[in-house]
This record gives structure tokens, sequence and C-alpha cells, in this order.
């Protein structure tokens, strides 16, 4: 018999019987993370984003559990659905709260439908789904972000409405180092990085990458700065706080990926990542000064060379960004998918997620032609078919 429970903490849950989950070796799955979000109050109370796990046990057994959180805005999903929440404002309808699976602020695919190895996903599954939702009538809808392209597919065979993006996510041919991943680009292209990360060595900026429990305080507050920096330069007040980074940098398994840019004793320059088993993902980045490619070379080669290094399959910089395809970064769909519980909203949106598919994929399929491969891939084995 399985057994739902939420919880509107982590820590009610213990983190043994969580990270036995099936995480897929995603960081942002960890108990650990998804604790420093709460105890920093990155989410929580004031936050618009209020826990809300959901588990299931089978006698003493956790064999399932959802990250769930009970939204009040749309900010900080990189999903973006202002539009409908405004078409629900001018029907006099409330959109908010909603239900959203998903790590805040972290935009990397990801399983969802955590499932205890060796139990029942087919059991599982939907018994998360309904307890996600039991005595929830005031959400408007229940969103699954990020999701793996397996469980995209089970979710729409359960009704949820498919919803595609495109990111640039960059594999691991078995380079041996950066200079073998850049033979596989063409000569031009090949020149045009080689000349580009020249650019950046030529103007004396040298690079240390650090875990995050090798920096000083002093270190921190500087990497800090220099990464609310950029989105205070975009209006925005950064998402994650000093305490969630050193909270993450206590905690091996978690621990960020610094990378300091140097120019003479300055820091002028970080980018910071986080390691997964196979996988690295970029999530922040920042400057005080402005040289030429220090972007580029900060934020994607030294990942890539990084990756090579660490022997990871696949480097995740984030989302947006065409230029990331002429270093080397390929076209990928990201799946989300969509329960909306008003009938007429979601035949509305199902109409509109229709045209916004076809948009999405011809985009991929056009970028995946202008990738700096000297075989470019044909776009089907770059793109999962989703029919």
């Amino acid at each position: 018999m399985l057994v739902a429970s939420r919880h509107a903490s982590i820590d009610a849950i213990a983190a043994a019987e969580w990270n036995a989950l099936d995480l897929g070796g995603v960081p942002f799955l960890r108990h650990e993370f998804l604790a420093a979000l709460e105890h920093a109050n990155v989410v929580g109370a004031g936050t618009g984003w209020t826990p809300a796990h959901v588990t299931l046990h089978e006698g003493p057994t956790l064999v399932g559990a959802l990250p769930l959180y009970a939204k009040s805005h749309s900010w900080g999903e990189f999903v973006f659905d202002f539009a409908w929440a405004e078409a629900y404002r001018r029907y006099g309808q409330a959109y908010y709260p909603k239900l959203i699976a998903a790590t805040p602020f972290t935009p990397a695919t990801g399983k969802r439908l955590l499932v205890r190895p060796g139990s029942d996903p087919t059991r599982i599954r939907p018994a998360l789904l309904a307890a996600a939702l039991e005595g929830r009538e005031e959400a408007s809808s229940l969103h699954v972000q990020f999701s793996t392209d397996e469980e995209a597919a089970w979710l729409e065979s359960e009704g949820y409405l498919p919803r595609l993006d495109c990111q640039f996510h960059w594999r691991n041919d078995g380079y041996a180092s950066f200079d073998d991943f850049l033979g596989s680009f063409t000569a031009e292209k090949r020149k045009k990085a080689k000349r580009e990360r020249r650019r950046v060595f030529e103007a004396g900026v040298r690079f240390e990458m650090r875990r995050g429990d090798a920096l000083s305080p002093a270190e921190w507050a500087r990497v800090y700065a220099l990464h609310a920096g950029t989105f205070h330069r975009h209006g925005h007040e950064p998402y994650l706080t000093p305490a969630f980074f050193a909270e993450a940098s206590r905690t091996p398994a978690i621990a960020p990926r610094v990378l300091l840019a140097f120019h003479g004793a300055e820091i002028i320059a970080t980018a910071i990542f986080f390691e997964g088993a196979d996988t690295l993902y970029g999530r922040y980045w920042g400057a005080a000064q402005d040289f030429h490619s220090l972007h580029f070379e900060a934020c994607y080669h030294q990942g890539i060379e990084y990756a090579i290094g660490r022997g990871l399959k696949r480097f995740e910089p984030g989302t947006q960004g065409e230029h990331k395809i002429a270093r080397g970064f390929s076209p990928t769909l990201t799946h989300s998918a969509h329960f909306i519980r008003d009938a007429r909203f979601r035949s509305a949106i199902a109409r509109y997620l229709t045209d916004e598919r076809a948009a999405i994929r011809a985009y991929a399929q056009d970028a995946a032609l202008h990738v700096p491969y000297r075989a470019n891939l044909p776009a089907a084995d770059i793109l999962p078919d989703d029919a």
C-alpha cells in the first residue's frame, strides 16, 4: 500500500532516503541542494516559492518523491507562462497559486517524478501526481518543468500538455583534449575559436577552477559581487544568496565549481558551475572588466576543457544564446508538461502549444545546420523525436 505525504520543508524528509531515489546523478535534485535553498530563505516564506514536496512510502520505505512548490508568481522558472497568467486575469480568474515540480531557478534537465530503484514507476508516478493535486483545488495548474524526454512522453500520455523549448548543449565525443575537440571543427571555425581564446590569454588573463570550499571568504565575497553585478545590470536581484553558496560549498556532493579569472593579482571575472555524475552545468557569470572574448572563454571554452578533463559526457551552459553554436554547442530540445485544471483554458493553451512546438522544432532544426563541425549531424540525430 502506498502512503502519500506532503511536506512544507525538505528537512522533514530524511536526506539518506531522498538521495536513495533515482536522481539521475543531477546535483540540483539532491536533498542537500534543496535544503540549502530553504535554509538560506531563497525559497520559503515571503519568496513566492512555498515548498510542498510529495513523498510516497510503501511500509517504512520511501519509494517515490516529487520536488514541488506552490507559486504566487512566475519568476525564476525559465518556462514562461506570464501570458497565461494575464489571460486568466483578463477573464477574472486566478492563475496563482499554481504548482511547480522543478528545482527553483535551475533550467537544467532532470528527473522530476523520483522513483526508488527497483520500484515500479507505473505505480509510483500516477500516485505522485495525484498526491500533488489532492486537496489543492485552489491551484490553477501543475507544471512539470525540464523533465527528461522519457518522463515528458509519459506525462503526455497521462493528458498533460507538452511544451518544448530549445537550449544549446555540448556533447563529449570522447575527446582527449580541447585541441582534439577543435579538430572536429571545420578549418575556418577552428581558426576563429583559437583566435578567440588567444585574445584572452594575450591580454594577460589566467584562470583557476576551484571547488567552492577552496575559496577564502574574501574570494567568495568578490565572486558574489561579480555574480550579483550581472543581475543588477539587467535590473534584477540575484536569485541565490551568499548564505546559499556558503552552505553548498560546505557540502561536497553539491559544492559549486568556481572559475576565477585573474588579471595580475585581481579577480576580474568569474563563472559558477555545478558538476553532476556525467554533466557539467553552467549557471552564473560576472565580470568587472571588459576583455575581448572573456565571456566566451570563461563560460564556454573553460567549461568544455574542464568537462573533457573530467570525462564528463555533457555540458549544459544554461538557457538561450545562439552564440553558443559557434563554440560547439548543439540545439537540444527541452521539455515541460502542464496540467491545466480549467477545461476552457486548457483547450486554448493546448492550441497555443501546438503552434509553439512546431515553431520551436523548426528553429532548432535550422540552428542544427550551423554547428561548426566538419560533418554536420543530421537534425534527426541532434533532436530527439517527441511525436
